[in-house]
């Protein structure tokens, strides 16, 4: 039992302090991740469509794809890491699954997905 306590208090003091904004599968997010170069850090965004969210707590992770020149890059992004400056949500689509894979098959224009109505 005190194995447990041990491990919860570990997981605690890794997650952000800071709010990390709410998105869900199928938003469109910017992405700011600090990158260091020698000694300088710079921020560079990645813009993508979140296709998937697993774990929870300290564990948890992000999957956002983009195509780039014609070619699709994906990248996972631990929510909790400290390399990410912050997430932006640009708009938000409606979807109907809880992990978009299939985006990984169809072509440019068939990923649109539909604008989520806002209340």
């Amino acid at each position: 039992m005190m194995h447990l306590s041990i491990l919860d208090k570990i997981r605690q003091e890794n997650l952000k302090q800071d709010q990390v904004p709410e998105f869900e599968v199928g938003d469109t997010v910017k992405v700011h991740v600090k990158i260091k170069e020698g000694d300088k850090e710079r921020v560079q965004l990645f813009t993508g469509t979140v296709i998937a969210r697993r774990g929870g707590g300290s564990t948890e992770t992000f999957t956002v794809r983009r195509l780039s020149h014609g070619v699709g890059v994906e990248r996972v992004f631990p929510v909790h890491s400290p390399q990410l400056a912050k997430v932006e949500v640009e708009r938000s689509a409606r979807v109907r699954r809880s992990k978009l894979y299939y985006l990984r098959s169809l072509s440019a224009r068939k990923t649109r997905l539909k604008e989520r109505k806002k209340n």
